[in-house]
């Protein structure tokens, strides 16, 4: 299975910045495509790449993504932006259900799993974030927390389960600079892909990605676990040269 290796850039840009960013790490990428690479980028720049991507010489190698959507199809809900909308961006990927949302928008396991509908349903790819807190995994909570949280998403969304992205993103490690050891984050993608094959067939298609603070440094011993299919790679996705780095690493 191709890795994917997907650039969260959370609230952060400016359309000088994002230019100069997005230019950098496509004159940087390999001449052939070593895995999967995306940006889900803050959504009113959503436009500005679908632009450049017609301009910039190897960006049309790197697919969009988006950091949200409603779970609503459309309507009275100001301030959404619906799946549909996303899609007439060119969106492939959009993340739902990351820790942020969880804790600063009370997001929960059943709203996540009506945005992966929402995201599936017009043909994108819902990048479902699960993961634990500190005090969750230091109670033994782990395997419990990211069970519930990814069988909301399956029950919800089974017959079209293999369609999905799931990342792994231990609260504690997210922008901290604290990192799963590679064998904690294996362990727990094991858990997850047990999850998946016991919920459809097609288990093999779903890549499942480390979302705790992959870096330039720690990306390839990660990325060599055998159930890490990728990263949802946060604050190094904002640094060209890092974020070759990790590219490089996924062709290991």
């Amino acid at each position: 299975m191709k890795k994917l290796i997907a650039g969260n850039w959370k609230m952060n840009g400016s359309l000088a910045a994002n230019e100069a960013l997005l230019t950098a790490v496509a004159a940087g990428m390999p001449a052939q495509p070593v895995c999967a690479v995306a940006v889900c980028v803050p959504s009113p720049y959503l436009a500005q790449f679908q632009a450049l991507a017609l301009s910039v010489r190897g960006l049309s190698a790197i697919d969009l993504g988006a950091q949200d959507v409603s779970a609503k199809a459309s309507g009275a809900y100001t301030g959404e932006v619906s799946a549909a909308m996303l899609k007439d961006f060119g969106c492939r990927y959009v993340i739902v259900g990351h820790s942020e949302r969880r804790q600063y928008h009370a997001e929960t396991d059943a709203l996540v799993a009506e945005k992966a509908q929402q995201a599936l349903a017009a043909g994108i790819t819902p990048i479902v974030c699960v993961g634990e807190t500190l005090a969750e995994r230091e109670a033994g909570q782990t395997e419990n927390i990211v069970k519930r949280q990814l069988a909301a998403v399956i029950h919800t969304n089974g017959h079209c389960i293999s369609e999905i992205v799931v990342a792994y993103e231990p609260v504690w490690a997210i922008g901290t600079g604290k990192t799963a050891t590679p064998e904690e984050a294996q362990a727990v993608h094991a858990v997850l892909r047990a999850q998946l094959k016991a919920a459809t067939d097609h288990a093999d298609r779903v890549k499942i990605l480390y979302g705790g603070s992959m870096n330039a440094a720690n990306a390839a011993s990660l990325l060599g676990q055998p159930d890490i299919d990728g990263g949802l790679i946060g604050g190094a996705s904002l640094k060209a040269n890092d974020f070759l780095t990790i590219i490089a690493a996924a062709a290991v």
